[in-house]
């Protein structure tokens, strides 16, 4: 049975009366041992060679940057013309060694706004999908395929996802994490370098090319709150991060 806390936080997703289909007490949050230092080294000098394609980032005569200058390369970033349009840049947020990295497509309006990623209707949404499976917004790390807003919120645009692959390429690099659950359609297709819709991209393993991590799909949070009749499929695809995550 759930405890009333998790009941509440699946009744802020709509959910009240669904049951787990997979083991209800899978110790998400006891983390197995992570890489040791000479295997983190070797990882990262793997995803370093990996970092093509973007100027400021690939350079042989400079160093792939450590997060504080990664941040202020983001923030004075001029690779597309979305610098002229942005209130600021969203560069990301969590945790830094999290297991578990959440990309969405790009930055909205409030998004915009405030500087960081899933703060509006979508991302209270997205804070009670991580707290049904027992984690909070700081023990995951939340990012965007764009670093800044699409005017009127359109799609990307293949110029524009370019300019930043290289910027999410290393935020992956730093983090390592064990997962990347990719959420939205256009977060799908470019994370995967694929056409097909979400629907046939949940429920399976795939894998991120540039560092070869595990990757997951599911729905937006934002397409959620247009289609509520889809949490039940969300819910699923939650379960089996919980179960990815406990195997690894």
């Amino acid at each position: 049975m759930l405890d009333a806390q998790r009941k509440a936080y699946l009744t802020a997703m709509g959910i009240e009366t669904w049951r787990l289909r997979t083991h209800p007490d899978v110790p998400v949050e006891e983390k197995k041992q992570r890489l040791s230092d000479e295997n983190r080294s070797a990882h990262h000098s793997a995803n370093q060679a990996s970092n093509t394609g973007d100027p400021p980032m690939t350079t042989q005569d400079k160093p792939l940057p450590d997060w504080s200058e990664l941040i202020e390369t983001v923030s004075t970033c001029r690779q597309c013309a979305l610098s002229k349009t942005r209130t600021q840049t969203v560069f990301g947020v969590g945790n830094q060694q999290a297991d578990l990295m959440i990309v969405g497509e790009a930055p909205g309006g409030e998004e915009d706004r405030q500087g960081q990623p899933f703060v509006g209707r979508a991302g209270q949404l997205l804070t009670a999908m991580l707290k049904a499976i027992g984690l909070s917004r700081e023990q995951v790390y939340i990012a965007n395929v764009l670093k800044c807003r699409p005017p009127g919120n359109r799609d990307p645009m293949p110029q524009e996802v370019e300019a930043c692959r290289a910027y999410l390429d290393r935020q992956i690099a730093l983090i390592q994490p064990r997962l990347i659950l990719s959420v939205g359609g256009v977060s799908a297709k470019n994370l995967l370098q694929t056409d097909q819709p979400v629907g046939r991209l949940r429920g399976r393993t795939h894998q991120y090319a540039a560092t070869r991590t595990p990757l997951m799909v599911t729905y937006h949070p934002a397409y959620l709150l247009r289609r509520p009749e889809e949490k039940a499929k969300v819910w699923m695809d939650l379960q089996q991060v919980v179960q990815q995550l406990a195997i690894q």
